[in-house]
């Protein structure tokens, strides 16, 4: 494989600054160009600092589906090659601790399984040969133990757990039987087996289950990550993060640390036990003399901050660092010489870099624009992932002042220098109570001054969320630009990245402030670009955004020409009953539904229907257990009922997302579709 060369480096590079060198013909963006996109992800740099791993997921339309391989690139930017190229998939990387070989995930073999290649080989070599799936590796500081994940029943054996799972697939029944919540979880249903964490010499041997006894998994689903536990510095034990809460696992946000010997001797112990919230993401020094974990205060919370904290090892007292610094951090990466944190955290609108003295508290910002996907120590120099509204994400490096950047990678310049995209710019306006509030233009390619474009206001889901400068594979702002249309973002009162305080704001008022901040900013960014179409205007949610677009259509009926409603609720006192992770609608609306009725009726949409008057498409999965599909449904129902146009697109496939690639292609084609037959007239 050929390196990189000069001219498409400089082409990524131009990009960050606002422009792309122009090869040949090019076309607005869409959404085949988006699947054409190679997606950069899971950057690992090698101990020595020479070499980052990373995983390239390249869409395969065939399979309908992501084809995921390793590539390498040295630091310097040299030296882009391939490293597997087995049609399965390969993901997942972590480094020998001598760096001269890659661990790595692959289900090459039939199920997930761990492998390593050297660098200097062709070939992997298979690490794992168990019957269950293997996920999340973590290796010791010494590289002679392999910490990974599998899913068992509590209290049984790995050949246990697989002879239940066989007695199971031969009953002539299918009727599951319950006792407590969760009865399913995103979008699987429970069938009581838990990630568990296991420990095996690297060279071979017996896997130690060091949560047995645990009615919990680790890492907590349905997103939790290897970043959830590591090995002491010793090796001889493992810090864990776990949600154990018994029945009350559906309604708590507490999660814990836990320490357990890896030879499984000693059940595992809480270290944690006093804080009621979150505690997660435990990163020891490089001296192993402090331990550094993120946190949060507020029991039942799931959007309070996260705070750095500093725990001294094995004993001491804890403490927060840079307490008043009002941004939650998400990941926590020490400096060689321990000196110094390296973090990233929403900002404004971007996810950016941080550098806090671990001494001071002292914060200071590397990386500004654009979103940071993650770090690594590459001796003097640090090197991440980034991407922003008009380019995917690609590696570069700079030095621990956040000067002097490197790009390392440019694995989509050729692709990219043939797509036209929208300029984009960030705006504040005074929204709710005269604050400010953020919010993103982007215009659309081959923008001319002189015309008015009609608009596409995108609105986030979370809601504790944010759309800003990231480019993103759901909701590209650049697939509605293609098309012919500007875009309005705004980042109302509950968004992240904003402080606290701003986040907090949205509790208990879901249809208050940001409503006004919604309808402010679109009435600010319309007197503001004189290109902006005013009067052909379609609003767009899902999730949190869903709602809004359902709460929209009964606030303001006449001011939209036409709404889109993806995995959205109708109704917000069924949806509590509907849902599985019970505390934040308790969070959000002020308790249950018994305890606080007003709380779910004062901004239900369901109570609005009567008003609706506007277009609406509405789009939902089947597999989505978090705003299930009646509520879709429902939406549909009411509109045909009142004799409004109306649409709907089902996916029995899909969750709260649509991931696969053919589905996505239909999304946005019926998407775009539904806006130009309401807008473009």
């Amino acid at each position: 494989m050929r390196l990189v060369s000069f001219s498409l480096i400089m082409i990524v590079i131009a990009a960050f600054g606002g422009g792309f060198a122009q090869a040949g013909e090019t076309h607005p963006f869409n959404v085949h160009d988006m699947l054409a996109i190679d997606r950069v992800s899971s950057e690992r740099v090698s101990p020595d600092g020479k070499w980052a791993v990373f995983v390239l997921r390249k869409t395969d339309l065939d399979a309908n589906r992501g084809r995921t391989d390793l590539w390498l690139v040295g630091t310097d930017g040299k030296g882009l090659r391939q490293l597997t190229q087995d049609p399965a998939a390969d993901f997942e990387p972590l480094w020998a601790a001598d760096s001269g070989a890659v661990y790595f995930l692959s289900t090459r073999s039939g199920s997930s399984q761990l492998w390593k290649l050297p660098l200097t080989a062709k070939d992997p070599v298979q690490v794992t040969k168990l019957p269950l799936d293997v996920g999340n590796p973590v290796l010791s500081p010494d590289g002679q133990k392999l910490a990974f994940t599998m899913e068992v029943f509590p209290g049984a054996s790995v050949a246990e757990t697989v002879k239940r799972n066989e007695e199971a697939a031969k009953q002539k029944t299918t009727g599951r039987i319950y006792d407590r919540l969760f009865i399913r979880h995103w979008d699987t249903w429970v069938d009581g087996r838990r990630s568990h964490i296991f420990v095996m010499p690297v060279g071979g041997g017996e896997p130690v289950d060091i949560m047995k006894a645990m009615d919990a998994d680790s890492p907590v689903k349905p997103f939790g990550g290897s970043n959830e536990f590591t090995f002491t510095p010793d090796g001889k034990s493992i810090v864990f993060s776990a949600a154990d809460n018994g029945r009350e696992e559906a309604w708590l946000t507490n999660t814990d640390l836990f320490i357990a010997p890896v030879d499984g001797t000693k059940p595992p112990r809480n270290l944690t036990a006093v804080n009621a919230a979150r505690d997660t993401i435990p990163v020891f020094s490089p001296d192993g003399r402090t331990l550094a974990y993120l946190a949060m205060k507020r029991a039942g919370y799931e959007a309070d901050r996260l705070y750095i904290t500093l725990r001294p090892w094995p004993e001491g007292t804890e403490r927060i660092l840079a307490e008043p610094w009002d941004r939650s951090a998400d990941t926590i990466v020490w400096s060689a010489d321990g000196k110094t944190i390296y973090t990233t955290a929403q900002n404004l609108g971007n996810v950016s870099l941080f550098a806090i003295d671990v001494k001071s508290g002292v914060v200071r910002t590397l990386v500004q624009q654009g979103s940071v996907s993650s770090i690594g120590i590459a001796g003097k120099r640090l090197v991440y992932g980034l991407d922003d509204l008009k380019t995917p994400t690609e590696l570069f490096s700079i030095d621990p002042k956040g000067q002097n950047r490197l790009a390392l990678t440019a694995v989509n310049a050729a692709k990219l220098a043939a797509i036209k995209f929208g300029d984009f710019e960030p705006f504040t306006f005074k929204g709710w109570n005269d604050e400010t509030v953020y919010g993103y233009v982007v215009k659309p390619a081959d923008f001319d001054a002189q015309k008015k474009y009609p608009v596409a206001f995108l609105i986030h889901g979370g809601p504790q969320g944010s759309f800003g400068n990231h480019f993103h594979y759901r909701w590209n702002p650049q697939v509605y630009t293609g098309a012919g249309y500007a875009v309005v973002m705004v980042d109302f009162h509950g968004s992240t990245g904003y402080g606290q305080a701003f986040t907090d704001a949205i509790a208990k008022d879901w249809g208050g402030k940001p409503l006004e901040d919604l309808i402010k900013g679109l009435g600010y960014a319309v007197g503001k670009y004189p290109w902006l179409d005013g009067e052909r205007v379609s609003a767009l949610g899902a999730s949190y955004g869903g709602y809004m677009i359902n709460w929209i259509a009964g606030k303001y009926p006449g001011r939209f020409r036409t709404l889109v409603c993806h995995d959205g609720n109708l109704d917000e006192r069924m949806a509590y009953y509907d849902t599985e992770e019970l505390w934040f609608p308790e969070w959000e609306h002020g308790g249950t539904p018994w305890e606080n009725p007003e709380g779910y009726n004062k901004h239900n949409p369901i109570e609005l229907v009567k008003n609706w008057k506007t277009p609406m498409l509405i789009i939902h999965g089947a597999l989505d257990y978090r705003v299930v599909d009646t509520q879709g449904l429902s939406t549909f129902t009411a509109l045909q009922r009142r004799g409004i146009p109306s649409k709907l697109l089902y996916f029995p496939d899909e969750n709260h997302w649509v991931l696969k690639p053919h589905n996505s292609i239909q999304w946005h084609e019926t998407v775009i579709a539904w806006l130009d037959q309401w807008t473009k007239k």
